[in-house]
């Protein structure tokens, strides 16, 4: 540890792959910020989020626990299934304790309508961002800790650029944990528009335009924070971790200006599936970390780091003293991403689906280089119209809404699931080769892991009191 705390700002991404990188894509994306980032820091090849959809990747990232365990299991917030359950400990509680300025900036989406979630009373001193799971780009309500500001013309990732920016500068003489939580590239489809038309000349799909113009964005306000810690005399004593909250989401939304509908299917390095999925292209996304002050620069780890690894490896690089409160589910990692020999990565396990939670649909579990799937059922993963309707208004007619729907959640008839898969990922990430049947033993035993992984959390969850 150095002589100084150092500072750390925890950029994440919103629905970003591998293949939206510029240095992966090797085509028509732009991220020249992100790719110097890159060439200063260690870029992780094996980085895998908490989960495959934003809520629960998002609790793990800020607990260093499963999110089953902390209550955020899907992204419904009418139905409060993104609350992180008022006894977690975050990021930014054990930042604060430790005399850290703490800052958030963007999305939070752990909990909308219970003031007893507000993200100022879960450790962070600021906060300018939404609390829900999106926001429209233009017409945009956010919260300024605690009071409504309303749109101004601005380009939403521009001003949580501008809030950045803005924080380091007033918090330059004292140490700091910033969360820049960008909610670019998720839908709405909404880009400027000077950035949107040389991907449409190039002749890419509009939906395809619309996602890499709006990265572009993005990387242009990462470069521009970056640029204030240089200006501030900062780079060398900060750590800045860039990383994305699951896979990018292949889909057809509609255009906001037309209503057509826009594929967003674009290059993700050939990885199986993408957000919502538990295979590779859903929970396998990018991560860069640079700290010229501990850490090497321009290194490729292939070491497996997981989001729950986060919170106990920034705790270790900035000295803090964690208390034993609750279980972590990651470890430390730092001297993995010092380049040191890295031990035998423990067991993950993921499992998302609609509502309540079931083993039997779109689970996973990794041990070394052997991951076991359970691919998803779809009758598990339908939402109802009527909560549809509510996610969607909460974000462009939040004040009809005062508390959580209570109704019992839909019925739903889900059937037998199909046979696990498995997959050895260091000689097949695609995940083209499902060895089940060829390695039966192999797949009954990280099956009964799952099961008991699941069983486990669960009854954690169930077991919470808010």
């Amino acid at each position: 540890m150095t002589a100084v705390r150092p500072n750390v700002i925890l950029i994440v991404a919103d629905d970003m792959g591998y293949g939206d990188f510029g240095a992966f894509n090797d085509g028509p994306a732009r991220t020249p910020a992100l790719d110097q980032l890159m060439s200063e820091g260690v870029c992780l090849t094996q980085h895998y989020s908490g989960s495959c959809v934003c809520a629960p990747a998002r609790a793990a990232l800020l607990t260093g626990r499963y999110p089953h365990r902390t209550g955020a299991i899907d992204t419904l917030e009418g139905r409060g299934l993104d609350r992180l359950a008022l006894g977690e400990v975050t990021l930014a509680d054990r930042f604060a304790q430790a005399g850290y300025a703490t800052g958030l900036i963007g999305k939070w989406h752990l909990g909308a309508l219970d003031p007893r979630y507000h993200p100022t009373r879960r450790g962070f001193d600021e906060f300018l961002g939404f609390r829900g799971g999106w926001q429209d780009y233009y017409a945009w309500r956010l919260d300024y800790g605690g009071s409504t500001l309303p749109a101004d013309g601005r380009y939403l990732t521009d001003v949580f650029t501008e809030a950045s920016v803005d924080f380091v500068r007033r918090h330059r003489a004292e140490p700091f944990f910033l969360h820049l939580a960008f909610n670019a590239p998720h839908t709405p489809l909404q880009a400027v528009e000077n950035d949107l038309q040389p991907y449409l000349v190039a002749g890419l799909p509009r939906g395809v335009a619309l996602i890499y113009a709006m990265n572009e964005r993005l990387d242009a306000g990462v470069a521009a924070l970056l640029d204030e810690l240089d200006r501030q005399g900062l780079t060398d004593d900060t750590i800045v971790v860039f990383t994305s909250d699951n896979g990018p989401q292949f889909g057809s939304p509609p255009d906001p200006i037309s209503g057509e509908p826009l594929s967003t299917v674009r290059f993700n390095c050939g990885y199986n599936g993408a957000k919502g999925s538990v295979y590779e292209g859903g929970i396998r996304v990018p991560a860069v970390v640079r700290w010229p002050a501990g850490l090497p620069a321009a290194r490729r780890s292939n070491a497996v780091v997981h989001f729950c690894d986060w919170l106990p490896t920034l705790a270790s690089a900035c000295g803090l003293t964690l208390a034993t409160e609750v279980a972590l589910d990651g470890d430390d990692r730092l001297a993995v991403l010092r380049g040191e020999p890295s031990p035998a990565p423990p067991r993950h396990f993921w499992q998302w689906n609609r509502y309540t939670p079931l083993v039997t649909s779109n689970a996973a579990m990794r041990d070394g280089d052997w991951k076991l799937v359970r691919p998803a059922i779809r009758e598990a993963m339908i939402v109802s119209d009527d909560d549809l309707a509510m996610d969607r208004a909460l974000k462009y007619e939040p004040d009809q809404y005062e508390e959580i729907v209570h109704d019992p959640e839909p019925a739903r008839d889900v059937p037998p699931p199909p046979p696990a898969q498995l997959y050895n990922v260091a000689d097949d990430p695609l995940e083209q080769r499902d060895l089940a049947l060829k390695q039966p033993e192999r797949a009954a035993r990280m099956l009964s892991a799952l099961e008991s992984w699941f069983e486990q959390v669960e009854a954690e969850r169930r077991a919470i009191q808010n």
